[in-house]
């Protein structure tokens, strides 16, 4: 078996992808695995095991349609995480998320009907859906994006469903909460936070610090991604989960905790432009079609993460430069 990630040198899909040379997936033990990553700020070879036998690595852009025709024939499945993906810098500058996010991916699922990979996993967010008040929301509810960010990864996953309609793809579609683990880039609140304090710099917290968001190990994220490559229906989306929501406030004292440090090390800063205040996502679809339920318990999965950047200043004081500013 052949399998194509796209960006698989960022956060999530290099987990997918050390998960996969590991063998933790069934049915896709010994799978030959090739990365393709532009290699932007957020990409980084130190996250993926470059000497292993089963793993070519391709420094190129799906927006390359001539690479793809190349690179596409003779794999099995493709599994699509390869975007754009801060919020804040998207607000700064949204013409690189339209871009990639967009017709990228149209670039992409073209290339997948002319080199005929048999299944295609499109790998998007619970930003999608907007902002809710109440309730959680299901793989039927409207897209409402708030963000340019967000915005771009609707039209991505539009643009996945005219190829499965259309063309007759075999996609299926995820929207996952937000993520956080090991190996993630410390442009993002966690890691930013966590960096942050253990350089002894405070914490810039949007506004009250009362937005919601429900977290999800990225190793359970990953593991639901295996469930729908093997067993989703086509044209179908699957919202994964974790059902661990707290306020970024809750999040940041958590934090604050973990790295002894005091509330002294907050610093409220003016919230961001549409920021949304409340994410929830019902997951029960992946959780009766497919099995799925998360292992990691959030107590322990942050500890856990608080814990390696710790122990690995190498890695993200190396990529930390120019991420500094407010989160969440």
């Amino acid at each position: 078996m052949r399998i194509l990630v796209t960006g698989g040198a960022g956060f999530i899909g290099s987990h997918f992808v050390r998960s996969l040379l590991a063998n933790n997936y069934a049915g896709w033990e010994g799978a030959r695995v090739t990365v393709l990553d532009k290699l932007t700020y957020a990409g980084n070879r130190s996250n993926l095991p470059v000497s292993h036998p089963r793993l070519e690595f391709v420094q190129g852009d799906i927006r390359d349609a001539g690479l793809l025709r190349e690179l596409l024939p003779g794999h099995d499945a493709l599994v699509h995480f390869a975007a754009e993906s801060h919020v804040d810098r998207s607000l700064a500058d949204e013409e690189e998320f339209y871009l990639t996010n967009v017709l990228g991916t149209r670039t992409l699922l073209h290339a997948v009907v002319d080199s005929g990979v048999q299944r295609v996993v499109h790998v998007s967010t619970d930003e999608v859906y907007g902002s809710v008040e109440e309730g959680s929301w299901t793989e039927d509810c409207p897209l409402l994006p708030n963000s340019p960010y967000a915005a771009s990864k609707a039209c991505s996953d539009l643009v996945a469903r005219a190829y499965w309609r259309t063309h007759g793809v075999n996609l299926s579609v995820t929207r996952c909460s937000n993520n956080y683990g090991p190996y993630q880039h410390p442009e993002k609140l966690i890691p930013l936070f966590v960096t942050n304090l253990l350089e002894g710099q405070r914490v810039p917290l949007y506004g009250d610090g009362l937005n919601i968001r429900e977290w999800l190990h990225v190793d359970d994220h990953c593991r639901g991604i295996h469930l729908v490559l093997d067993g989703g229906r086509p044209g179908e989306i699957y919202n994964i989960g974790g059902g661990n929501a707290r306020t970024n406030l809750a999040l940041t004292e958590r934090l604050l905790e973990l790295t002894g440090q005091g509330q002294d090390m907050i610093r409220y800063v003016a919230d961001r432009a549409a920021h949304d205040l409340r994410y929830s996502i019902d997951d029960s679809k992946i959780r009766t079609e497919l099995g799925y339920a998360p292992l990691t318990g959030f107590d322990e999965g942050l500890a856990a993460t608080a814990e390696w950047y710790s122990d690995n200043p190498g890695w993200w004081k190396a990529v930390k430069h120019g991420t500094e500013g407010a989160a969440g």
